[in-house]
């Protein structure tokens, strides 16, 4: 088929005239969309259709009227930190992604560089999500996501022993909603066969009740998930980074790439607002700015569209009453843009509800709407303990999705120091371990071509988490007070977060420099009060342990400032 040909089936399938303004054009394997169209909804759609037509990537720059072309917001630090400095990876990406593939080639006698634009790490997608390490049925059989996803969910468990960090295998349990549903279990089980899914069996609505006491009357026995996972998503991207960086590896906090400079067919020179450095090999896990990173190397053959869910966090007394992940999606849609959300127990003794699914632009746009709720709370039916009076908090995320809606993790075709991964929508938190293992072999054999890659034999496989003074028994909980008496002085009631603990996170491998920085290593601020008792003396302590004025103290980095000298 041709492009002209192609042209007329894209206008016909959005509904719009044959006048109307839209190119096509084929570049790198790819095909590229350019003009105008009249909504958000007909670009998506116009790049699902072309993604149909099987290239290998797609690259939508159609236009949206009153939505301009997002850029990427202006660095709050100038400064030459890292003029003239040479490394031997530099990766792009503060996320989960970025810091298993910085953790993973720490393994390797390099020298590394993990560059994040942001004041910390999991700023974006990885510390915005619900923490469920999928057990792999969703995934479309034969997809890049079903592959890493099974790998993933295998490899979370020893290593999170490793990093010294909760893990939770409660299992996940997809009720159905009507007697027919049974019906589907063959073809359930056919599919979780298919994608190597550890383990799967049918629950009858008995054994459902018996080990669900609280589980909607309306249940119609389950599909049972043995291996469905949870873990604290920032804490596990926090834990990689801080591993990487005790085996060598630079993390750069507040470093953004601004352009890229190639000689032929290599990247040399990676511009930041910190200083222009070299590197033998690009990493791009950029995360929603993955397309653009592309584009600055020249290498422009995929686009990524966003979409964005919103969660609901409950009390954490509510997940006492829940021993599983539960939902109840609807099995007969055709909508393989997401899996339907539902409660989900966290390693903290939350619950999450959600998320939703919506295609939007805005790569950081984090607002969340009231009609959301609404669509939530459809989720809290299936706890008969559960209600919307026990929502303390809710937030949204962003997937950063290519148009084949499947993971991207190759070389670059036209770069040859250059590795994309890119569009690590759901389930990326479930596949990183995996993704970082292929991501490693990929760059190690760039290198083996320039230069002769041997392991790190100081390498350490293990690390040691801050103390955890409430998840400790009584008894040694009290002999830590008796022998340090700042780890008994609770500063966080909701959570019982001590100043000992607020004082160890500002002195970690990767430390916090903010205050959403200690709220996600420590929890302090997480409760139902939202931070209303415990910020005046978090603030006082990150002050006076740092020799930072209270009125430099940020919320979240750049000019986020909490209060403000009078002078």
């Amino acid at each position: 088929m041709n492009l002209s040909h192609r042209r007329s089936q894209l206008l016909n399938h959005l509904h719009l005239s044959h006048t109307h303004e839209i190119e096509l054009s084929e570049r790198f394997n790819s095909i590229v969309l350019e003009g105008q169209v009249q909504t958000w909804d007909q670009k998506v759609r116009a790049g699902w259709k072309a993604a149909s037509w099987g290239y290998h990537g797609v690259v939508n720059h159609l236009q949206v009227p009153e939505i301009p072309e997002e850029t990427i917001p202006e660095p709050a630090i100038t400064d030459a930190t890292l003029e003239g400095r040479e490394y031997d990876v530099c990766i792009v990406g503060g996320g989960v992604i970025g810091a298993a593939i910085a953790r993973e080639l720490s393994q390797w006698d390099l020298k590394i560089i993990l560059v994040e634009k942001e004041s910390d790490l999991a700023v974006h997608t990885s510390g915005r999500n619900d923490g469920m390490i999928h057990d792999g049925f969703a995934a479309p059989p034969g997809t890049r996501k079903a592959h890493y996803n099974v790998r993933g969910n295998r490899l979370w468990e020893p290593l999170c022993r490793d990093l010294d960090i909760a893990f939770h295998r409660p299992g996940s349990l997809v009720l159905f909603p009507a007697r027919f549903y049974r019906l589907l279990y063959p073809a359930m089980a056919a599919r979780a066969r298919k994608n190597g899914v550890d383990g799967w069996e049918y629950w009858s609505p008995r054994k459902v009740r018996a080990l669900e006491p609280q589980v909607a009357g309306e249940q119609r026995g389950a599909l049972f998930l043995p291996s469905a996972g949870v873990l604290s998503p920032y804490k596990a991207t926090l834990a990689l980074a801080e591993h990487a960086v005790e085996n060598g590896v630079l993390v750069s906090l507040n470093t953004q790439v601004q352009s890229l400079e190639r000689e032929g067919n290599r990247l040399t020179h990676i511009q930041t607002n910190r200083g222009t450095f070299r590197t033998r090999v690009l990493v791009n896990a950029a995360g929603n700015w993955a397309d653009t990173l592309a584009a600055m190397a020249g290498d422009e053959y995929f686009s990524l569209h966003q979409r964005r869910g919103t969660d609901l966090v409950l009390d954490r007394d509510t997940g006492k009453s829940q021993n599983h992940i539960l939902s109840m999606p609807d099995l007969l849609q055709s909508n393989r843009m997401t899996k339907g959300g539902g409660l989900v127990v966290t390693t903290e003794g939350n619950m999450i509800v959600g998320p939703t699914a919506f295609e939007a632009p805005g790569r950081e746009d984090y607002s969340t709407r009231p009609e959301e709720v609404t669509l939530l709370a459809k989720h809290l039916r299936l706890n008969k303990a559960l209600d919307l009076s026990q929502v303390i908090t809710y937030f949204s995320g962003v997937r950063p999705c290519t148009y084949d809606e499947d993971f991207l993790i190759e070389p670059s075709p036209q770069v040859a120091n250059l590795v994309h991964v890119a569009g690590i929508q759901s389930p990326g938190l479930a596949s990183a371990p995996a993704i970082a293992q292929d991501v490693g072999i990929m760059v190690v054999d760039i290198l083996n071509r320039v230069m002769e890659v041997k392991p790190r034999a100081s390498w350490h496989p293990r690390r040691k988490s801050p103390l955890d003074v409430r998840a400790l028994p009584i008894e040694a909980r009290h002999t830590l007070i008796q022998d340090h008496p700042s780890y008994g002085a609770i500063v966080c009631r909701c959570e019982e977060v001590s100043e000992g603990e607020i004082r160890d996170c500002l002195h970690t491998a990767v430390p916090a420099t903010t205050l959403d920085g200690v709220k996600r290593r420590t929890r302090a601020g997480s409760g139902r009060c939202h931070g209303g008792f415990c910020t005046p003396r978090v603030m006082d302590i990150m002050s006076s342990e740092t020799q930072t004025p209270l009125e430099s103290l940020t919320k979240k980095g750049g000019n986020s400032w909490i209060c403000r000298s009078r002078s």
